[in-house]
């Protein structure tokens, strides 16, 4: 919580990105964006009208994301313009406060799609792209570090949306659904710390290098058991002696 408040310190808005690309050039083939206003503590004051767009790529989109995503070629002919032309539409969306705007995204992928387009359409907008890349902030990985499954494993977005009584935006891998999910999945995570507090302490006792004393002081803390310093001692003499 305190690391994603300083990622966000001093920020005026949030851009809230989710991208769908094709299955082998893993090229953009649909966006779907949020623009959040901020308060002061990096909470969410405001949602502003989305943006979405078909983006036709230069290659096939594949059977596999086309099964996913619903989205078809002949659908990317008939309503997708090129990568070159979508950035300018999307940087007119943000608006003004570019310097003081970040983008969110859940997980790296979207940033890999937006990199390999500009290898299939080099003349779209490099600079910006590394805008985003800049200034990018991975909420997956602000998550996990505090909530994983029983196997240490990183949540998924409609998991995570579960865990925090976000209600799914439906159809699912529509990038503006996922869009908002991110966004009120965020707006989520800073209201409810008590799951956080409560997960942390499951992905501290499942940490393989926990040494078993701290492990033994942590069960009996989650139990709701007090430990002084006497058991403390007790546990080291158990592991040493």
């Amino acid at each position: 919580m305190k690391k994603l408040a300083k990622a966000v310190r001093g920020l005026k808005q949030l851009i809230f990105l989710d991208l769908e690309g094709t299955q082998f050039s893993h090229e953009l083939i649909a966006i779907g964006a949020i623009k959040a206003t901020l308060n002061a503590n990096g909470t969410i004051k405001k949602l502003f009208p989305s943006f979405k767009q078909y983006v036709l790529p230069t290659q096939d989109i594949g059977n596999y994301v086309e099964k996913l995503t619903g989205i078809t070629d002949d659908m990317l002919t008939k309503d997708g313009i090129s990568y070159d032309k979508v950035l300018p539409m999307l940087k007119k969306y943000i608006g003004s406060n570019l310097s003081k705007t970040k983008f969110v995204t859940f997980g790296n992928h979207d940033l890999r799609i937006l990199r390999q387009s500009l290898i299939h359409t080099p003349e779209a907008d490099h600079t910006f792209v590394k805008t985003i890349q800049k200034n990018h902030i991975d909420l997956s990985a602000c998550i996990s570090e505090y909530i994983k499954d029983d196997k240490n494993n990183t949540l998924s977005l409609l998991n995570l949306c579960k865990l925090f009584a976000v209600e799914p935006v439906e159809p699912a891998h529509d990038p503006l659904n996922d869009a908002l999910m991110l966004a009120y999945l965020y707006s989520e995570f800073y209201k409810q710390t008590d799951i956080i507090v409560d997960r942390y302490s499951e992905v501290l006792l499942n940490m393989n290098n926990v040494p078993r004393p701290i492990k033994k002081m942590l069960n009996k803390l989650k139990a709701g058991e007090s430990v002084s310093y006497d058991d403390f001692y007790q546990y080291l003499r158990e592991e040493i002696v």
